[in-house]
């Protein structure tokens, strides 16, 4: 018999096989020599009280063995001769699980990259961190892999509803994840891992008869002579790739994609968006609210660093932390050399010295209103551009990012001295509600006072704020219609991923793409 259990252990037990059977056996009220095999399906840290424990959901084998498990792997069956071909702008997670789904389904993607390939990518992150130039199609946003390759590699979703969730997880275990992202309920790869995932990824495609064209940036497209359909689209070195499908999953910060769709008269929607800073803290601050230390205690060995989530709603505005990086570091995000933007990421190991988090709130539509006789649809657009902009002017040129500590904040003052951060290009003072829109700063101010009973510490003298963070979706929607995820007014076009205002983060993303490619196949393919 096979029966799916949660085990509640202590930390430090928690990883026992023998302590999980004891348990096991404790639930089921059976001997101990019944449980034949204990297997971990997911786990999780509760750290509520001061004493901590592991939650974890198990497989439990009973009179019997457990069955064998199969191992992920990356093979790809052959496409055949003659697959119908689906161009796929963007390859990013929704662009490259889209390539993966639709080679299972016998097309043949062609994915075209704006960027280098991540090898390559990599080297355009030194210009960034040490000389403030930004390589403007390839950098921490643009090129393979997309803006989760170097910032971060956070897993953790809650799209469950939206797709196999499990199936993405082991696709990245079969190209080289730790198989631990298939346990943790928090899981992530880590960006010095996901390049040679992302990699393998991509020979894989090739591997089956797929396409992956680098440094291949979309610029127009080929349309029906009554202009109801989409045929293909053109590249900036003049060519013209023609496929009866094509996928969009260019990721949030591909403006010109945008500005292109505008321009060719493709409908396009306002959404809301979020706006604010990181946040960052000594490691050892977090470690000790969320873990109940004592003062002078350090993390045990064996635990990992520490995370939090923190939100809550201001005068009908949410305020809340995002894309929480423990152990991490914080990063040049910009794509456009006369802007700053900040993300977040951490190594595998998690082991800086430093915690950070987006500290944002949500813009409504309505809040850009102010540019939309001059912009239209793309307001949101030209308010987020604004405010990059004057952060970059604010922190003195080549991406140095303007930062105040959290109590000068809070008391309206300028911080000197600033303290040590993980942000490479260095930081300049600078009182940051001038720079951030008042209804932003102010309501970030309550939440910070609010946040403080929650972590204490969290707008104490060790907190910093380095502005701005302004990407953490699109203020444009491409609309689709439900069921055939066409644009209802262009077929043809497939709007996939964040891009398009479908997904929020790498695995959302990938099962958007992988969505996507079932709906192509569905309208290309013979039934």
């Amino acid at each position: 018999m096979l029966t799916e259990l949660n085990i509640r252990l202590p930390w430090q037990q928690a990883d026992a096989p023998e302590a999980r059977r004891r348990e096991a056996a404790r639930q089921l009220r059976l001997p101990i020599r019944r449980i034949k095999g204990v297997r971990l399906l997911k786990e999780s840290i509760d750290a509520r009280q001061r004493r901590i424990f592991k939650q974890l959901h198990c497989l439990v084998a009973v009179d019997e063995p457990l069955p064998a498990e199969q191992a992920p792997t990356p093979a790809l069956p052959p496409l055949p001769a003659g697959a119908p071909r689906v161009i796929i702008v963007g390859s990013g997670p929704g662009g490259l699980f889209a390539a993966l789904r639709c080679i299972e389904l016998g097309l043949q993607p062609v994915v075209l990259e704006r960027g280098k390939d991540v090898s390559a990518r990599r080297f355009d992150l030194q210009p960034i961190n040490c000389r403030g130039i930004v390589p403007e199609d390839s950098n921490y946003c643009f090129g393979e892999g997309g803006a989760g390759t170097f910032s971060d590699g956070k897993l953790f979703t809650r799209a469950t509803k939206r797709g196999p969730v499990a199936e993405v997880y082991r696709t990245f275990v079969a190209h080289g994840a730790a198989p631990e992202i298939l346990t943790d309920a928090h899981p992530h790869i880590g960006s010095n891992r996901l390049p040679n995932i992302i990699r393998s990824i991509r020979q894989a495609i090739i591997a089956a008869g797929g396409e992956v064209h680098f440094r291949t940036k979309v610029t127009g497209l080929l349309k029906s002579a009554d202009g109801k359909r989409l045929l293909g689209v053109r590249t900036a070195d003049g060519r013209e790739w023609q496929a009866p499908a094509t996928l969009m999953a260019t990721g949030h910060s591909a403006r010109d994609v945008y500005r292109m769709l505008h321009a060719e008269g493709v409908a396009l929607e306002r959404k809301a968006f979020a706006v604010g800073v990181r946040i960052e803290h000594p490691q050892p601050l977090i470690d000790a609210a969320m873990y109940h230390l004592r003062p002078g205690e350090h993390r045990p060995e064996g635990l990992p660093a520490a995370r939090y989530t923190l939100s809550t709603t201001i005068r009908n505005r949410g305020v809340h932390s995002f894309c929480m990086c423990p152990g991490g570091f914080i990063v040049p995000a910009a794509t456009e050399n006369d802007e700053v933007v900040v993300n977040g990421m951490s190594l595998s190991r998690r082991n800086s010295p430093f915690a950070n988090a987006g500290f944002v709130v949500s813009i409504h539509p309505e809040d850009t209103d102010t540019l939309l006789r001059e912009h239209g649809v793309l307001s949101g657009i030209a308010w987020q551009k604004a405010l990059e902009q004057a952060t970059a002017h604010a922190g003195g040129g080549m991406q140095k990012a303007p930062a105040q500590r959290v109590q000068d904040f809070l008391a309206g003052r300028l911080s000197s001295p600033l303290p040590r951060t993980s942000y490479r290009p260095g930081i300049t003072p600078w009182d940051l509600t001038t720079l951030l829109p008042q209804g932003v700063s102010e309501r970030m101010k309550e939440g910070l006072r609010l946040f403080e009973r929650n972590i204490p510490g969290f707008a104490g003298e060790d907190a910093l704020l380095i502005g701005c963070e302004t990407r953490t979706s699109s203020p444009v929607r491409i609309p689709r219609e439900d069921t055939t995820l066409q644009h209802p007014e262009l077929a043809g076009l497939y709007p996939c991923g964040e891009g398009a205002g479908y997904a929020g983060g790498i695995v959302s993303a990938a099962l958007d793409g992988r969505r996507c490619a079932e709906a192509i196949a569905a309208a290309l393919l013979p039934h």
